[in-house]
């Protein structure tokens, strides 16, 4: 089911659209419960229905960034996201204090390389141990019957066998 943005959503997008102006290398996707801007492939900046940002900040400037007021660590299954932090709302009411988180974020992310869309593709599951015991095990058990094949002579052999050489 596709999101539905709200008034402060949609507003919040408006303003980071202004800030990031019209790059051809910006992106967005509905993300995280929000509309989120992609920079060559990466996370840049993250709306929420709440008014809140995520940012991408990188790992190094993870603290410097979380020192900063208003920002919280990203926790995603109770693990903390290091490198990506959200700011409430109001901390960015200000649209200068907006413009200067989205720069932090921008200045980071422009810094990586172009995101490979090829390298995300979905790639099988990996094998359990078990699934990987039993393929294992019937390959065993399919040699074994090749071997018990091989040792005994098929009835059309042993007819050959019999046959007086000519």
């Amino acid at each position: 089911m596709p999101m539905k943005p709200n008034e402060t959503m949609t507003y919040l997008a408006e303003r980071v659209r202004e800030i990031l102006g019209r790059d051809p290398r910006v992106t967005e996707k509905h993300m995280f419960g929000g509309l989120t801007f992609l920079l060559d492939g990466h996370i840049l900046v993250g709306t929420k229905k709440d008014g809140r940002i995520l940012l991408s900040v990188g790992r190094q400037n993870n603290d410097a960034a979380l020192s900063r007021p208003g920002a919280t660590p990203m926790v995603h299954n109770n693990r903390s996201m290091t490198g990506f932090v959200w700011v409430e709302a109001d901390a960015i009411e200000d649209d200068d204090d907006l413009r200067d988180w989205v720069q932090t974020a921008y200045d980071w992310v422009a810094n990586l390389p172009a995101a490979d869309p090829k390298a995300k593709a979905k790639t099988a599951p990996a094998k359990t141990a078990k699934a990987a015991t039993g393929v294992a095990a019937g390959k065993a058990a399919s040699g074994r019957r090749v071997a018990k094949q091989a040792a005994r002579p098929s009835a059309r052999s042993a007819a050959r066998s019999r046959r007086a050489p000519a």
